[in-house]
């Protein structure tokens, strides 16, 4: 394992950006996102893990996809990078149909 090094604040912000950019472009999916979050900062799993209050265990097995987190726990994660939960579009929705088999928007 390779010894762990510190980023640089400026290495920090770029990686902030960077998730940031993938949020507002809907490529920012758990669990892949924690743990690039927890990589942008520089921080061990313990390390963010006492941060949020959570196990490193815990940590772990949502970085993995085994584990459930409660809202609560996603919004102490993403407040740290600012961000909040929400409903994204996971496509363009199709238009709806009728019963007659109509195409009607969303708006009607």
């Amino acid at each position: 394992m390779s010894k762990f090094r510190k980023p640089t604040p400026e290495e920090v912000r770029r990686r902030r950006a960077t998730l940031a950019d993938r949020a507002r472009a809907g490529d920012l999916l758990l669990p892949g996102a924690v743990r690039d979050m927890r990589m942008a900062l520089g921080l061990s799993q313990d390390v963010f893990a006492r941060m949020l209050k959570l196990t490193r265990r815990q940590l772990a097995e949502i970085e993995r996809g085994k584990a459930n987190p409660t809202a609560e726990t996603l919004e102490r994660i993403g407040k740290v990078f600012g961000f909040t939960l929400g409903f994204v579009p996971a496509e363009r929705p199709a238009p709806a149909r009728s019963r007659t088999g109509e195409e009607r928007s969303f708006q009607d």
